[in-house]
């Protein structure tokens, strides 16, 4: 065995001190000067004894010779004998060097450190921030309505962690979402899946956590995952909600397994399943429903209203100036969205209201404004009729959507399925109210199309071909929608047009072929999942929106409510819906169909401003049916 000297276990000990960076380095250099100042002014006190005294001695020759050592243009005044001025040079020289050498460290070490945190691997310190797991395009429509909702806020962070180079993801938000506003976004390079990355953006202080759907095969998969990454972390007394989606139904019951109580899965298929369906029995659905998920429009707040205790929910409806009483949230957490009428509000009940901002919503201060009873009418009962409804395309929603249409569908309608492919309908059960036939066509061809007899169809979904990316799967619905808008002005304008888009971006592109609603499922489930982390409590406001069994968003013939050309206001709106067991939420103006951002839908409008409206116009209303 090899002998170990004195001098290799010092020379050890001196490589593993170096070893440890910047700190030891500077350590090292300061080390040097002292001793090179203490070795000069010791000698200049023994060789040149009267020079020193005339200095200051011993301690004025330890000052002199550091400020040669910092500053070597000092040694130009010096004066004195030949030993004296040699010690001095000595003492520039060696200055020279260790100033150098400590400049060239701090430089590297200055380097090394932003470096490090461009790397974004340093943890965070934050409190009540919102925390998103993950990277996708669904960021950036989360971020922008989150420096939406928090412009009243006078502090507010995000905190993203994903597997991507935290600079680039700086970069894409601020080159996609533009100004933040108040909000401060926070990025960390790190995998969601890893409870240790997971940790460099403090989770046990955040007010929610949201886990981003990302754009892989089998997203649903690491959704699960990360919740289950979650759930490993040991939580202290706090523990924030968490919001996530799956795009597969048959991974929901796994996914809300694994995130727990604390956590909300939303199903996104089914949402965009409903969605398109509902779009189907009244067009622009999906506009009032982004209206009401984005923070930019109107949505849903809760709070207590002690004035309001023992009155009606029906004679709350006019108890606002600003704001639109929708239900209410009982104590034990169950909601009741446009309850019967009689309903009694309670001390601990909390009122669900639609407005802009919670900080606009105010009581009225004086009496009701008069209802208009001559614009009021009554509606017409219209029983159901069979429909013809013809679906273009074909991925794994259709057979789901089939199903909601029988359910929703009068006996005797008809759907007729054209896609570029074997019959899949084959394999579906039969149905109660609905006939189905396929038909092999390409959507995107005008002749396959013309072949179809469109004027004999009320009604015209149009899906999104899974085959093909998101891009190029949008780019063919809107050469398919140009061509069915141009049949249709030939036909005179027989049938409705609803379409599934997939990049938001695009819907704008789409509305030259002036289709009657888009489902951009991707942005609605991404609103949805930003007012969950905003406030968990809505949760069960939107799975009763979504349920059939409950009161939904309908899009009613506004001569149902008031006369068509009477002039009446917003309030006799409410209280015309209020005698039919609904509540009045807005109206969508049919000129303004085709006009963005609203498209002609109006919510909370002021109750006294003057209000006419035609036949073909619609009341946006909760109702049971």
């Amino acid at each position: 065995m090899t002998r170990v000297t004195r001098r290799d276990r010092v020379r050890y000990w001196f490589d593993r001190t170096m070893s440890k960076g910047t700190p030891a380095l500077i350590g090292w250099l300061g080390l040097a000067s002292v001793a090179l100042v203490l070795v000069v002014a010791t000698a200049a006190v023994l060789i040149a004894p009267g020079d020193s005294d005339s200095h200051g001695h011993w301690p004025g020759m330890v000052w002199r010779s550091l400020l040669r050592t910092l500053d070597p243009g000092t040694m130009g005044d010096d004066a004195g004998t030949a030993p004296f001025l040699g010690l001095m040079l000595v003492s520039t020289i060696g200055g020279i060097f260790i100033v150098s050498s400590l400049i060239g460290v701090l430089t590297t070490g200055l380097e090394s450190k932003i470096t490090e945190l461009r790397k974004g691997r340093s943890r965070i310190v934050e409190h009540d921030h919102t925390v998103l797991l993950g990277w996708s395009e669904q960021v950036f429509t989360v971020v922008a309505e989150l420096v939406e909702a928090n412009q009243s806020r006078r502090r507010s962070c995000v905190a993203i962690l994903a597997d991507r180079d935290k600079v680039e993801m700086e970069d894409a938000i601020r080159a996609r979402v533009g100004d933040l506003g108040r909000t401060r976004i926070v990025c960390r390079t790190g995998d969601p899946l890893k409870v240790a990355d997971v940790e460099l953006i403090s989770p046990g202080t955040a007010r929610s956590i949201m886990v981003v759907t990302p754009q892989v095969d089998d997203a649903d998969a690491r959704v699960i995952k990360v919740l289950l990454s979650l759930g490993a972390r040991p939580w202290g007394r706090h523990r924030p909600h968490v919001v996530a989606a799956v795009h597969d139904s048959a991974n929901l019951p796994a996914a809300r397994l694994a995130g727990g109580p604390a956590a909300h899965v939303i199903d996104a298929d089914d949402v965009a399943i409903r969605l398109i369906v509902q779009s189907h029995r009244q067009s622009g659905l999906s506009q009032v429903c982004t209206e009401l998920l984005d923070f930019i429009g109107h949505e849903f707040y809760m709070r207590p209203e002690p004035a309001l205790v023992g009155m009606t929910f029906g004679e709350s409806l006019s108890a606002y100036d600003l704001g639109v009483p929708s239900g209410l949230r009982r104590a034990d957490g169950a909601v009741l969205l446009n309850p019967p009428m009689d309903t009694v509000i309670r001390a601990d009940d909390e009122i669900i209201l639609l407005a802009e901002d919670d900080l606009l919503i105010r009581l009225a201060t004086g009496p009701a404004p008069p209802v208009r009873e001559a614009a009021i009418t009554t509606a017409t009962p219209r029983p159901p009729v069979p429909e013809r409804t013809l679906m273009l395309g074909w991925n794994h929603r259709a057979p789901k959507i089939i199903e909601l249409l029988d359910e929703f569908l009068a006996p005797e309608s008809a759907l007729v399925v054209a896609a570029p492919r074997e019959d899949p309908t084959g394999a579906l059960r039969e149905h109660a109210n609905l006939k189905i036939d396929f038909i092999r066509a390409e959507p995107t061809e005008r002749p396959a199309l013309e072949s179809l007899d469109l004027g004999s169809f009320q009604k015209v979904i149009v899906l999104s071909d899974a085959r093909h990316d998101r891009e190029h799967a949008d780019a063919r619905t809107l050469v398919t929608l140009l061509h069915l808008r141009d049949i249709e002005d030939a036909l005179g304008d027989p049938f409705a047009i609803v379409s599934e888009i997939n990049d938001d971006a695009n819907r704008e592109i789409a509305q030259v072929t002036k289709a009657d609603d888009f489902v951009v499922s991707e942005k609605l489930i991404s609103l949805m999942l930003t007012q969950l982390s905003e406030n968990r409590h809505l949760y069960e406001v939107f799975a009763d929106l979504l349920d059939p069994a409950g009161s939904e968003i309908y899009l009613k013939p506004a001569c149902d409510y008031l006369a068509p050309g009477a002039e009446a206001d917003f309030a006799t709106l409410i209280e015309a819906a209020r005698r039919r067991g609904e509540v009045a939420l807005g109206y969508r103006l049919t000129e303004r169909f085709h006009e963005p951002p609203g498209y002609g839908v109006v919510l909370n409008p002021d109750k006294t401003a003057p209000l006419t409206l035609s036949a073909d116009d619609r009341v946006i209303v909760l109702a049971e049916n």
